[in-house]
């Protein structure tokens, strides 16, 4: 199909924008193979890749954080298929927009049987009308729809919406993809950087690509300012515009700060633990490494003494996935304040070790007969489970039998902490084992009946 006149102004009007405008936008990708990062979509073979190579691609919904490509990719797609591209923004488009949309998206594939890709940006700020809209002709297949969305689809966008459309999540830039898209920048901008200033940008960026190159562009007109040659970027350019002085944060430190950080928080110190928490975020640490420390803390360290500090970092842990920083980083430190003023246990993580022990190095034994599964056929006629007692039929609700094998009769494992809330839960269960005969001896085997079995 010929192109028209005002396609070809347009195209003119947008090289001209991207020759002056910001970096981020006059490197934007024009393939496919120029992109950086995404590798689990984009790499030979892989789901996404497939799909747009063979121009087969059904809506698809793009999720991730700023950054890392959703716009770009979804032009790019465009560029790629046979199907004509119309992009609107959520923030602004109406219902009437999108009836618009669909009727010129009929009108072009009923007169020159082209299809259409409809990209909507931010579509989870799309009211529940809007987005039923757009349903009966993504349904149909008049529309193909690619939504891009920082936010979880599976609480942003109608469920009917997003089962006719394939969910691909975008990741963060990792550390070399930022290298490479620095290099792109500087070799764009005639400037070189020190290698100081290139591991501060990358390390504050965040994975954020768009947020690198913005403050690259910044930190190489600050260089210039120095010299009229080529600029050489230093740290404090970049310090000057990402407005954050330099933190170093080397291999040594990672291991180091995060040791510094669980261990004031084992040792009871909020302060310390905020020093140490605030250090690493400054620094660029991933969040996530920081969530699932806080997890395996709650448990290591307070454990018993406050089991809701377990459901606290769970609950900081699943925020910084939804939300992300930098608004994340007030859900770690809530975690982090919690599990540092909670009572400290570690009597479950060192009964664990107790037990791993034994299993790992001394002959275990075999379950009980009556411990054993009685539910499935066959199962009386082997005496699985005969003798049982079951706890609940008892006005106590516990009763006296064995639960260990017959060779570590007598062992225990776990020993109470005197602190918090297992010192206040763990007097019954004292008194019940108290006069638990440790050395009782095992319950006789039962003997088999002669006959036919349940399964022969």
């Amino acid at each position: 199909m010929p192109r028209r006149d005002d396609d070809l102004f347009t195209a003119a009007a947008e090289d001209r924008l991207r020759r002056r405008g910001p970096l981020a936008d006059r490197l934007r990708p024009q393939s496919l193979d120029q992109i950086v990062g995404q590798d689990h979509l984009l790499g030979a073979g892989r789901p996404l890749r497939a799909l747009i190579d063979a121009d087969r691609l059904s809506s698809v919904i793009l999720w991730g954080p700023p950054g890392t490509g959703k716009t770009t990719l979804a032009r790019l797609v465009a560029g790629a298929s046979s199907q004509v591209f119309v992009p609107l923004s959520a923030v602004t488009a109406t219902v009437a927009d999108i009836r618009a949309e669909v009727a010129a998206a009929t009108d072009r594939l009923g007169a020159h049987g082209t299809g259409t890709i409809l990209f909507l940006d931010e579509i989870h700020r799309f009211s529940k009308s809007q987005q039923d809209a757009l349903l009966p002709s993504v349904e149909t297949g008049l529309l193909v729809l690619v939504g891009a969305t920082t936010e979880n689809p599976y609480f942003e966008v109608n469920p009917p919406l997003l089962s006719r459309s394939t969910l691909f999540r975008l990741e963060p830039l990792d550390e070399p993809a930022l290298q490479e898209l620095l290099r792109r920048g500087l070799e764009a901008e005639g400037a070189n950087a020190t290698e100081d200033a290139v591991a501060h940008l990358v390390a504050r960026a965040g994975g954020d690509g768009r947020h690198l190159l913005t403050a690259l562009e910044v930190a190489v007109a600050l260089a210039a300012s120095r010299s009229a040659d080529a600029p050489l970027v230093e740290v404090a350019d970049v310090e000057g515009a990402l407005g954050a002085a330099l933190v170093r944060y080397g291999r040594d430190d990672h291991y180091d700060v995060i040791s510094a950080f669980i261990k004031s928080i084992r040792g009871s110190d909020p302060d310390a633990a905020l020093h140490w928490l605030a250090r690493m975020l400054t620094a660029g640490e991933d969040p996530r490494f920081v969530a699932r420390r806080l997890v395996v803390a709650a448990s290591e360290d307070i454990g018993l003494a406050d089991p809701t500090a377990l459901l606290v970092a769970d609950a900081a842990a699943r925020a910084v996935d939804r939300i992300g920083l930098p608004e994340a980083r007030i859900n770690l430190a809530h975690a982090t304040v919690h599990l540092a003023l909670a009572p400290k246990s570690n009597s479950a993580y060192t009964a664990y070790g107790r037990a791993a022990a034994d299993v790992a190095d001394r002959p275990v034994g075999e379950v009980p007969q009556h411990l054993r599964d009685g539910s499935y056929r066959g199962a009386t006629a082997l005496g699985h489970g005969r003798g049982y007692r079951y706890p609940h039929d008892d006005p106590g609700g516990w009763v006296d039998q064995q639960y260990l094998p017959d060779e570590l009769l007598g062992t225990t494992y776990y020993e109470p902490g005197p602190h918090g809330r297992e010192a206040a839960t763990v007097d019954l269960w004292r008194q019940r084992t108290a006069g638990r005969r440790r050395d009782a001896a095992p319950i006789p085997p039962q003997e088999e009946p002669v006959g036919e079995t349940d399964d022969q």
